[in-house]
């Protein structure tokens, strides 16, 4: 998951709205968003080569999304695969923050990464490269493969785009929340970030939504979480910037 713009908190209708991509290389096997067979209170995406997932949500209401942290200078291969964050913490029933303060002694298991977990009445953010915490402040945001709401192009305009639609919108369409992250518009070089995979690379990945020979966005996902702890979960995926399927799915919360 490569970008994931959400807001908590900040609308009459919702409490959590999230609108989110997530690019991957198109070689690697991926199932789309199901009830897992194998743990049925959990709705996400399944990774086919390391079964984890990169955004997901269970039946109580527990919520995680993960990113890659990008920086070439950093070691990628490591003992533990980073998709299985997201699985342990919507199987676990531990608090988030000490969900956390576990991950946190583990996290030199892992390559860089950032990691939204908890639900739609607080969220928290974490990553292993400074290996801190907190919890999200209301309002809007966004996360790519640096830290929370850090103002790369696509982060900046990501969040902005997702903020004006839901201020002057009381009702929430999905297909305007879709319409934002499949924006391919690419960065100007002179506002490109730079992270050290030089400025080709940098601008095919600047767009919210990416397109490129060999990597770009395999799906999209669009969760909301109202007022009545309903949940609308719809997801898009594609091949090669080509759509492909579209899965909704609805259920109310259950509270223990």
């Amino acid at each position: 998951m490569c970008l994931i713009n959400f807001q908590l908190h900040d609308h009459s209708n919702y409490k959590l709205v999230i609108a989110a991509n997530r690019d991957e290389f198109y070689e690697r096997p991926t199932e789309q968003a199901h009830y897992w067979k194998d743990d049925p209170d959990i709705l996400a995406g399944r990774d086919l080569l390391l079964m984890g997932t990169w955004l997901g949500i269970t039946k109580n209401g527990r919520f995680a999304a993960l990113t890659n942290y990008r920086d070439p200078k950093l070691e990628e291969k490591r003992e533990s695969s980073r998709g299985e964050i997201v699985t342990d913490y919507l199987q676990s029933n531990k608090t988030s923050e000490e969900f956390l303060n576990g991950l946190s002694k583990n996290r030199e298991n892992y390559a860089g990464f950032n990691v939204l977990i908890g639900d739609s009445e607080q969220l928290f953010y974490y990553n292993n490269i400074q290996d801190e915490y907190s919890r999200i402040s209301h309002g809007t945001h966004a996360l790519s493969n640096h830290f929370l709401n850090t103002p790369w192009p696509k982060v900046t305009k990501g969040r902005s785009m997702l903020n004006d639609y839901l201020q002057q919108n009381r009702k929430v369409d999905i297909e305007k929340l879709f319409d934002i992250v499949s924006n391919a518009e690419e960065v100007d070089d002179k506002d490109l970030p730079e992270t050290g995979v030089g400025v080709e690379l940098e601008r095919k990945l600047s767009p919210l939504f990416i397109r490129t020979p060999d990597y770009g966005t395999r799906s999209s996902t669009v969760v909301l979480i109202d007022h009545n702890n309903h949940v609308t979960f719809a997801e898009r995926t594609y091949e090669k910037g080509i759509f492909l399927t579209e899965n909704h799915y609805t259920f109310d919360i259950k509270k223990d």
